[in-house]
């Protein structure tokens, strides 16, 4: 399968680009650490106002991000992340949340999801699962953050259950991409986690690999695949990247290859105002 998040070379951003090109005015993707104006650990586009980076240039980063894309740095939007299963709509009245200040942020959620044009969704990673979600019919977009407990309470479904609420969507019609994470290569996981993966998903053995040493590799990748699986998305239609965020710290920050001290890269995905194309469904 060829790699759904391309970027370009000396470039800050992955691009899923099979989204981008199918659907015109779709800004979605990922960034990288590097063509930012952070410093330090943070070097350089670290996205994270929690992180302890300066927010004036966690700022900067933001707007020259929303700027790459061709949207308004007050599309920007984004949620205090807690790890846990909470997803929220963003409305006209909630776009702009977060942006400069965790002291507006849409609080303790990890999921968001719209269908407005000219909002731009956000969330932040340093090794959780980026999930980005699409219904073609509505054009509903969202992104959900899964760690570990995230994707073991199910934020998936989640997400899924939100989109058949509130747009009608049908789950087999929805378009689902993976972004860069920890791998099963790299994440190594101890008793205390693999029993809430155990019950996460029926098939929850064929993202785990257990080690000699009595503990586990895990892939959250595999896992989320297998819970929206079982929620009715069709596999053929969720991609899944073949970047590992552990394993490339060159490109991506890593909170478990870093030791905690790091910075985070955003998933986005936003409609342009200006370019309501009609919806590719071939």
């Amino acid at each position: 399968m060829n790699e759904p998040f391309v970027g370009r070379e000396g470039g800050a951003l992955l691009h899923l680009r099979e989204w981008e090109e199918r659907f015109p005015g779709l800004a979605a993707g990922f960034t990288l650490r590097n063509g930012g104006v952070s410093e330090g650990a943070y070097h350089s586009f670290n996205m994270g106002l929690h992180v302890g980076d300066d927010p004036n240039r966690v700022v900067a980063n933001r707007r020259k991000l929303a700027a790459e894309l061709g949207m308004s740095f007050e599309a920007w939007t984004c949620a205090d992340q807690v790890h846990g299963s909470r997803v929220c709509q963003v409305t006209a009245q909630s776009m702009g949340a977060g942006r400069e200040s965790l002291d507006d942020v849409i609080p303790a959620t990890d999921g968001l999801h719209t269908n407005q044009p000219g909002v731009l969704l956000t969330s932040f990673y340093a090794d959780c699962v980026p999930l980005f979600f699409l219904d073609p019919v509505s054009r509903a977009i969202g992104l959900a953050h899964a760690g570990w407990k995230g994707t073991a309470a199910r934020i998936a479904e989640e997400m899924v259950r939100a989109f058949e609420s509130h747009y009608g969507s049908r789950a087999e019609e929805l378009l689902v991409a993976i972004g860069p994470a920890i791998g099963g290569c790299c994440y190594e996981v101890d008793e205390r986690i693999m029993e809430r993966v155990r019950t996460a998903a029926a098939r929850w053995e064929d993202a785990v690999t257990p080690r000699e040493n009595g503990r586990y590799m895990l892939d959250l990748p595999r896992l989320n695949t297998e819970i929206l699986a079982e929620c009715g998305v069709a596999p053929e239609r969720v991609l899944r990247t073949g970047w590992c965020t552990s394993c490339r710290t060159d490109l991506f920050f890593s909170h478990r290859r870093e030791a905690g001290k790091t910075g985070r890269m955003a998933s986005f995905i936003g409609w342009r105002e200006s370019e309501k194309g009609a919806v590719n469904e071939s």
